[in-house]
Parts: structure tokens; sequence; C-alpha cells
């Protein structure tokens, strides 16, 4: 049995480590390759997987049976599932990287010395690039374009849950590369579900790995923060927060309460904690919780809150610091902003956190007060993606405060260097 395992483990490493040699030879080529190449190869990549529509629906039926019968969530099966409407979306999204500006070679700043030294700043890939992520298909393509575009090589290791889906869209992926003719190992996926694959990615593959993104939930973000040997972009869990200021319109606080927590419950930037002060708790709190519980939500507040709202249960300290993913929200009556502020403070993961007010001041201060990555005002948090802020996708959003937070885009996807020209200056 040790025998076994021990060829195993030497399979892995030697399947990734070719993975991570060709990858690194990619890049050399996607650094200096022409932009109207890439937006080629991006076009398609969207045009096949268009075509490959019934091969991806098949190999998604299987992932979501094995899924089913796991015992997996509804929330979790709506990650996985593929739809008529979310394929076209994993098309239209490679389009739309398509047209996005290349940031590669673009100048960030340009200055002159006095002694005549003229210095650029410009962005350069940041070579390869690893993605763990779980369970979203659509991260496969995403990921792969918006690395493309920035001149990165990428390496994919998805979820085993829907390694079959992961595959099929990996496939019209390659065969967009193809057609433009650009290097297939650009854009790579592990083809394995073991375990060790990320063991020898969180390593580095030899040295051939420059940056890692994890995106997906508490364990797997953990582990790749413990043991990562390369940079990683930190992507923590979505424990967003919607503040319901004593300034807030009624109805405007329920519409967007409604839509940050139930248009999608499975994605970070749902929301999962609500915040309403005192000031108006008698005139807003039972209609939000009305309209939320009628969406289907169900709801778990303090005491405040289940006096008001006999539908709801009592949270407990944990619910304030659970990511539910799922139709269930805690809601908090607090004594004012400065209360709210310090509940988000206290028990939030600076991904994404909103108020809803009509008061400047109240906006401003929140604003300037909240550490996270993306904060809105009288908006729901679930504009908390890439594509809309203009991206054309995103491979996560990070919570951390190096290089790259809120979407990781094109342009996050870039380093830089130094450019200096001279006309015979030598140092005194």
């Amino acid at each position: 049995m040790l025998e076994r395992t021990q060829d195993k483990a030497t399979d892995i490493a030697g399947l990734m480590q070719d993975i991570g040699t060709r990858a690194r030879a990619a890049a050399r080529t996607l650094a200096t390759v022409p932009s109207r190449q890439k937006d080629d190869a991006l076009r398609a990549m969207a045009a096949r997987v268009r075509s490959a529509r019934d091969a991806i629906f098949a190999a998604n039926a299987m992932d979501l049976e094995t899924m089913r019968a796991g015992g997996q969530t509804a929330a979790y099966l709506d990650r996985g599932t593929l739809t008529d409407e979310r394929i076209e979306a994993i098309a239209t999204g490679l389009e739309a990287v398509a047209e996005l500006s290349d940031p590669v070679g673009s100048v960030i700043a340009a200055w002159e010395r006095p002694n005549g030294l003229k210095i650029e700043r410009v962005r350069t890939p940041l070579g390869v690039i690893g993605v763990i992520y779980e369970s979203r298909p659509n991260v496969t393509a995403d990921a792969g374009a918006l690395c493309l575009k920035a001149g990165n090589a990428v390496i994919l290791r998805g979820g085993s849950d829907t390694i079959r889906s992961n595959l099929a869209i990996h496939a019209a992926l390659v065969q967009g590369l193809a057609d433009a003719g650009l290097p297939e190992a650009a854009i790579q996926m592990v083809p394995v579900t073991d375990r060790a694959a990320v063991g020898e990615m969180l390593a580095g593959l030899g040295g051939t790995l420059d940056v890692i993104v994890p995106r997906g939930g508490k364990s797997l973000v953990a582990r790749v923060q413990a043991e990562a040997r390369v940079p990683v972009f930190a992507h923590l869990e979505g424990l967003c927060h919607l503040v319901i200021d004593k300034a807030a319109d009624l109805d405007m606080a329920r519409d967007i309460a409604v839509n940050a927590k139930m248009r999608r419950t499975g994605i970070c930037g749902a929301l999962e904690t609500l915040l309403i002060d005192r000031a108006v708790a008698a005139t807003h709190l039972k209609p939000i919780c009305e309209a939320l519980i009628a969406a289907g939500c169900e709801i778990r507040g303090d005491a405040a809150v289940c006096a008001a709202v006999p539908e709801a249960s009592p949270a407990t300290e944990d619910d304030w610091r659970t990511e539910y993913l799922d139709a269930i929200l805690s809601v908090r009556v607090v004594d004012d902003l400065s209360a709210a502020i310090d509940h988000i403070e206290t028990y939030g993961s600076h991904h994404t956190d909103g108020i809803v007010t009509d008061d400047p001041a109240a906006a401003e201060r929140f604003f300037a007060e909240v550490d996270s990555a993306i904060l809105t005002l009288n908006a729901s948090t679930q504009f908390a993606d890439g594509g809309e802020f203009g991206m054309g996708g995103e491979i996560g959003i990070a919570t951390g405060r190096m290089h790259a937070r809120g979407p990781v885009g094109v342009e996050q996807l870039t380093s830089f260097k130094y450019r200096v020209r001279g006309t015979g200056q030598v140092r005194p």
C-alpha cells in the first residue's frame, strides 16, 4: 500500500511539474504577443464554447448528479449548475474581455530627472498564475480569459464536484487558443482531483508558478494562505453587511435588501447580515423582513427582531460570523451608525459592505470608516463583481491590502517594470 501511495504521489508531482514547465514556456510567448492575436483567441474561445454547448451540458449533468448523490445544498448546486443563459454569459464574457484595453506595455507613470534620464513605469505580465477554485464552472473561462488578456499563462485547478464541466469548458478554450495560433499550454487545467495536486501548486511547481489566486470557501483559502510558498491574492469569505441608516428610504431599503440577499444566495457578494438603525426600526424592520420572508428567506435575529417579526428565530453569536451562501439572513437592530460600523469591523470579512441612506454625511462617514474592499451606497452588494465594474470579469474579489484589492481583473493581473532611457549619463 505504501509503495502504491508513493508511486501515486510521484505521478502527481511529475504531472504538475510538467504542467508548470509548459506554462512557463507559454508565458514567455504570451508576454510579447500582439493584442490583436490575444483578442482573436478570446473571440475564437467564445465561438468554441457556443459550439460545445451540448458537450458542456452533458458534462455538467454528470457533475450535478454526483453532487445530488453527495447531499449538496441547493445553494451549492446552484453555483455548479450551467444553463443556456449561463453558458451564453460565459461566451459573452470572453468577448467582453476581448474588447478591453490591453494593459501590457501601458505606461503607468513617466518623468524626467534633472540629469536628463527619462524614466517610465510600464505594466508587464505577472507570468504564470495558479487559480484554485471551487464549484463554479464559469471561473474556468473567466480566469483563463483574464490571464490571457494580461499576457499570463494560467494553471486552473477547479473543484472536484465540477471537474467534468471544467474540463469541457477548458477543451473549448484550448481549441480557441489553437485557432489563433497561441500555445495551448497558455491555459491549462489540472486533470485530476487529488489534493496532492494542490499541494504541488502551493509549493510553487519548482519555481514555475508566480502567484496563486484562491477562490472558494474558508477552508480552501485558509489552506492556501497557510501553505503557499508563492505570493497569494487573498480572497476571504464574503460576509457582507447592509446598514439601513436612520435616513434610509423604506422602499429603496426593502428593494436593495431583498436583491442583495435573494438574487443569488450562493455568490460572495450576497448579503449575510442586515443592520437596522434603532431610530427607524419601528417603520423599517418589519416591512423589510416580511419582504425577505416572502422571497423565501429565513430570518435569524436579535431580541428586537424576534419581537417584531414572529417568523424570525433567535440568532446565536455564530450567526454574526457566518457566510450562509443560502437563503438565511442574520438581522440586528443597532443603536446608531457607530454601532453598525463597530459590528462590521468586529464580524466582517472586509469583502463588500453597504449602506442605504439619504444623508450624505452618513454615507461619507461609512465610506471613510469601513475598511472593506468594496463599499456600496444605495445599491445592492451583489454589484460586487468584476463584470459589473466594467472589467469584463474577474478571477475573484481580493480582500487583502497588497497589490490587488477588490475585483481582480486584467489590470490587477499585471506587475510593472521601469524603463530608464539615457543619452550617455554615468553616475558620479
